[in-house]
């Protein structure tokens, strides 16, 4: 079942690593793991949670992201409404 897959994540520059389930958010999985993650609205809109995707694969829970298509041509993601589908690797700039 996909509920049940797990994947392992990784913030940069702090190389702090967290599992994360294939039916939650990113962002959810890392404050259950208490990683130092940014989060404001957890909808999507404000933004406070981006950073880049260095690695990996995801899907977003909603239809468009608050997210221009050259902030995703660059890599820029939201994980407040990003779930994993496969292991990944999360910039955020310091």
């Amino acid at each position: 079942m996909t509920e049940d897959r797990r994947y392992r994540v990784t913030l940069l520059p702090h190389g702090q690593h967290f599992e994360a389930r294939a039916d939650e958010s990113l962002l959810k999985a890392g404050l259950r793991a208490m990683a130092p993650m940014r989060s404001s609205c957890r909808n999507g809109t404000c933004r406070t949670c981006l950073c880049r995707l260095d690695s990996g694969q995801i899907a977003y829970e909603i239809e468009w992201p608050g997210l221009t298509r050259e902030e995703k041509a660059e890599g820029l993601v939201l994980p407040c409404v990003a779930r994993p589908l496969s292991d990944v690797v999360l910039r955020y700039e310091t």
